[in-house]
């Protein structure tokens, strides 16, 4: 049971977007801009570090809501689960699998980010943005993650629901223009 009263049919952390619209606004744009914006990584290698870093922190929520939209993305659902269960032995690039330690070592603390992680993507041909966006991402979805337990949200009654809120932020991060019914 969440700690604050939110919209039942509203699980997760659109519950708390719509608690809080006036905060959802920055919170949706950055994600937008972030996620979505321009990069020289894929919307799908965006959304494998959020993935991992929700897997990572046990957020049960984000972890299914990210897991299917990499899924989406991807076109298939191996190398996600794969990321998840040892992201060092996962089918990805090296320059991925370099970037992935960076992501799990923000996790964890971002004093853990060392300079032979960072040498490590350097190698493998990561950017300085990619490096910085991928730190940016863990950072991000550690707060996500944090947010969404540390008010108790619930997990939607329905599994089929991640794959519907994948579908849509495959898309975009913004809030649906008709808002949220009851349906």
């Amino acid at each position: 049971m969440p700690h604050i009263p939110l919209p039942t049919h509203l699980p997760g952390i659109t519950g708390l977007l719509e608690y809080r619209r006036d905060t959802a606004e920055p919170i949706r744009a950055l994600t937008q801009l972030i996620l979505r914006g321009e990069s020289s990584l894929t919307f799908a290698e965006r959304e494998l570090i959020a993935s991992l870093v929700s897997h990572r922190n046990e957020c049960q929520f984000c972890s299914a809501a990210h897991s299917a939209v990499t899924d989406l993305l991807l076109g298939e659902s191996t190398t996600c689960a794969l990321v998840r269960q040892d992201y060092e032995t996962a089918p990805v690039s090296d320059k991925m699998r370099a970037l992935l330690h960076i992501a799990a070592l923000t996790q964890q603390n971002g004093r853990f980010v060392t300079d032979t992680a960072i040498q490590r993507a350097k190698n493998a041909g990561a950017t300085d943005r990619e490096i910085h966006d991928t730190v940016l991402i863990a950072a991000l979805f550690c707060f996500y993650n944090k947010y969404v337990d540390g008010l108790a949200t619930e997990l939607p009654a329905d599994p089929a629901y991640f794959q519907q809120l994948g579908e849509r932020i495959a898309v975009s991060y913004g809030r649906r223009a008709e808002g949220y019914s009851e349906k």
